[in-house]
């Protein structure tokens, strides 16, 4: 590989495992979408200990275990594809150069293609850890006892919360890893392809994370909520 290779890979390694540090050290003063979220659903589990009937809560559960199994089902899809490419011997791989990948050796692009693999097998681990934790937290609700201490409603949402913020925050990291899959296959087409896929990808998560619409209206909702 060239200098130009290596160099953009190293961006990638930075911006990809280094996404959540950066992020939250930009937004160590006015917040960001992922942790107004965690606030939210914290508030969510508080008021799901004040309903005698959980089935709403149960609902919207149901929804996000479908939202991240449709995924996981996708990148499972994904995975098989790429793999096929990549283990599909010396034919599958020059066939898959002839179609517009930049020309190199085939050793090159196995690398490559193994580096798309890898950020679609961690986003896979990263919805299956989602949909157990989302199971763990679905049966948390369906054993919620009726509790009539503020104390204990307390206890038991914040107990509840827990589960919930890091099976959404897997989720996430699962859908985050579609950005760098995508990123990292721009390298088929050179190293100055990567950095701008990487670049790209970067701005875009941040972007949605500070300043997009959503971003906004969470933090809207939060101060609400707060209040």
């Amino acid at each position: 590989m060239t200098l130009t290779d290596w160099a953009a890979l190293a961006l990638f390694f930075i911006c990809w495992l280094g996404y959540s540090p950066i992020l939250a050290f930009i937004s160590r003063k006015g917040g960001s979408l992922n942790k107004d979220m965690e606030h939210v659903r914290a508030v969510w589990m508080q008021s799901m200990t004040h309903r005698e009937m959980k089935l709403i809560d149960s609902q919207l559960m149901g929804h996000s275990i479908n939202s991240a199994s449709f995924f996981a089902s996708t990148n499972l899809l994904l995975i098989a594809a790429v793999g096929g490419i990549l283990f599909g011997g010396e034919s599958a791989l020059q066939g898959f150069a002839a179609v517009g990948a930049e020309n190199v050796p085939l050793k090159i692009l196995e690398a490559k293609l193994a580096l798309v693999l890898i950020c679609l097998a961690r986003g896979f681990l990263d919805f299956i850890w989602a949909l157990r934790q989302m199971n763990y937290t679905l049966a948390l609700i369906g054993s919620a006892p009726e509790l009539h201490s503020n104390t204990d409603r307390k206890a038991f949402s914040e107990a509840a919360g827990q589960l919930l913020n890091p099976a959404l925050s897997a989720f996430s990291q699962g859908v985050r890893g579609y950005y760098f899959a995508l990123a990292a296959a721009a390298w088929l087409f050179g190293p100055l392809w990567l950095a701008l896929g990487v670049a790209s990808s970067f701005g875009l998560l941040i972007y949605r994370q500070e300043a997009s619409p959503a971003a906004r209206a969470i933090r809207n909702a939060r101060r609400l909520l707060e209040h």
